[in-house]
């Protein structure tokens, strides 16, 4: 079997499609043996690609936009889309059947100090027409230490992508009240990215043929049944919470069976990070994203 290697941007349930390619034998049963792992603290993965330790990345459009905001051409391309919906939840000290956007104004909130977390989440706090600037934000960094954060007592609420939310509701610290997602509506925010001269390969091909299949697994087979296949990388997580978490996804939407990285959820992306001010101009479609190889 030929080597693959694939690195996660950030590695969570959210990122379902692409773990379950490898989870679910896809890969394998194209002839590739998948090698994984998740980009150091503060390092893009797309250096991955630079350096030619991985060949595909867990990435976003809007890794594309800091080298185009420079005026120089991004050295990965996005081929194909993972979601299409914001996956962050909004959790809560305690259940809230009628939380409003507007509680969040005053409170203290734990979430990401900057990137795309940061910046989707301000966008849909627009979008519900609160002020997000009258939120009192407590950063404490990535993903493992917001929820350690959130857990000795810090924030009133905190922004995190499943299963972190899931496993605080089942530990009974916290109820997801609101879905950043519903929020903001289809956007492109996550993609696959690679080299340009990769897209060429036969390597290339073989994984999107197992992609392709993996989506339609991961939209039509029950959430206990990809949760088993997939606790193995998740060896923090109850396989219950695991399961709510996937079958929260589902019902979200955000994994739609095509592959391609539409226009559309590319305009979307353009006009939230228009919004906060990340981009000069409206990047071409084409200097960002690609058509999946055939």
């Amino acid at each position: 079997m030929a080597k693959i290697d694939i690195q996660f941007s950030l590695f969570s349930a959210f990122y379902s499609p692409l773990i379950s390619t490898m989870s679910g034998g896809f890969l394998e049963a194209e002839g590739l043996e998948p090698a994984w792992s998740v980009s150091p603290p503060g390092v893009s993965a797309i250096a991955a690609l630079e350096d030619g330790s991985a060949q595909v990345v867990q990435s976003a459009l809007s890794q594309a936009f800091a080298p185009l905001n420079r005026g120089e051409a991004p050295s990965a391309v996005h081929f194909a889309q993972v979601n299409e919906m914001d996956g962050f939840f909004l959790t809560g000290r305690a259940a809230d059947p009628a939380f409003t956007w507007d509680k969040l104004e005053g409170a203290e909130v734990v979430m990401f100090k900057g990137g795309q977390p940061r910046a989707m989440f301000r966008y849909a706090c627009h979008k519900a027409g609160i002020d997000f600037d009258r939120i009192k934000p407590v950063t404490p960094g990535g993903p493992a230490e917001i929820d350690r954060a959130f857990r000795a007592g810090q924030g009133d609420y905190v922004q995190q992508q499943g299963p972190f939310p899931q496993q605080l509701q089942a530990d009974g610290l916290g109820q997801v009240v609101a879905q950043v997602g519903r929020q903001i509506g289809p956007c492109g925010f996550s993609s696959l990215a690679a080299r340009r001269d990769w897209l060429d390969t036969e390597m290339a091909r073989a994984f999107l043929r197992a992609y392709r299949k993996t989506r339609a697994y991961i939209v039509e087979t029950p959430a206990a049944e990809i949760a088993r296949a997939e606790k193995p990388c998740f060896p923090g997580i109850d396989e219950a919470v695991l399961a709510d978490c996937i079958a929260t996804y589902q019902q979200l939407g955000c994994w739609t069976p095509h592959v391609e990285i539409t226009e559309a959820a590319y305009e979307k992306t353009l006009d939230i990070f228009e919004y906060n001010g990340l981009i000069k101009e409206r990047h071409r479609y084409d200097q960002v994203c690609a058509v999946p190889p055939a």
